[in-house]
């Protein structure tokens, strides 16, 4: 079966949403929506195809609270219009949504004097690297979903940022979701996430851009 762009967007949500414990996403007029009842970020529309785009657009700037709509795009310039058509405020950077097969993901060691930890609480796989001294230093979690990896919140602390940590966390992630049954791994990655994912090997499927109403 070929993979869509739209299934994609459907099973990276759905991790995603697993690893930060939100509500399930509503699948309705041609988007996920998600109620995440935050400050600034009271609900969010995942749009899953162009030709819901102006209407979604158009629901979230009429949206009486802060709404967010995360749009991944292979036509971001026409997507950024119709976001900025219906009054929305896209933000500066684009993100980027990628894609790797697990098994085939490289193996990083922590390097000395880091140790890392491996735990999985449910479904959600969580490594910690830390450093004898100051404690945490990196970490980051894999939802598994099936045969889905969804990775997230990927940090590493900036006194330990150009040391490798961040492969180390998506290795032993990785290899702890193919021991429970992953075989894809999936992320939406900042810019400076992206170029830390290609090298690893994950494959840019799509742009993702997010706009969000002037209140928010």
């Amino acid at each position: 079966m070929v993979e869509t762009l739209p299934d994609l967007i459907r099973r990276w949500q759905a991790g995603w949403g697993v690893s930060r414990r939100f509500r399930p996403a509503e699948e309705a007029r041609g988007g996920l929506h998600v109620l995440l009842g935050q400050p600034g970020r009271h609900r969010e529309i995942i749009a899953l195809s162009p030709d819901s785009l102006r209407a979604l657009a158009d629901e979230a700037a009429a949206a009486s609270r802060p709404t967010w709509l995360t749009v991944p795009t292979n036509e971001p310039e026409t997507a950024e219009k119709i976001a900025r058509a219906a009054g929305l405020v896209l933000r500066d950077e684009r993100e980027s949504l990628m894609t790797i097969h697990l098994r085939g993901h490289p193996h990083r060691p922590a390097p000395p004097p880091y140790t890392c930890a491996t735990t999985m609480n449910g479904v959600v796989v969580e490594t910690v690297l830390r450093h004898p001294d100051s404690g945490v230093a990196a970490r980051g979690t894999m939802a598994v979903v099936g045969t889905d990896a969804i990775a997230d919140r990927i940090e590493t602390v900036p006194e330990h940022r150009r040391r490798g940590l961040g492969s180390v966390v998506m290795s032993s992630l990785a290899e702890a979701a193919v021991t429970h049954g992953a075989t894809t791994g999936i992320l939406v990655a900042t810019a400076d996430g992206q170029r830390l994912y290609s090298a690893l090997g994950w494959t840019t499927r799509a742009t993702v851009l997010i706009a969000q109403t002037p209140a928010g």
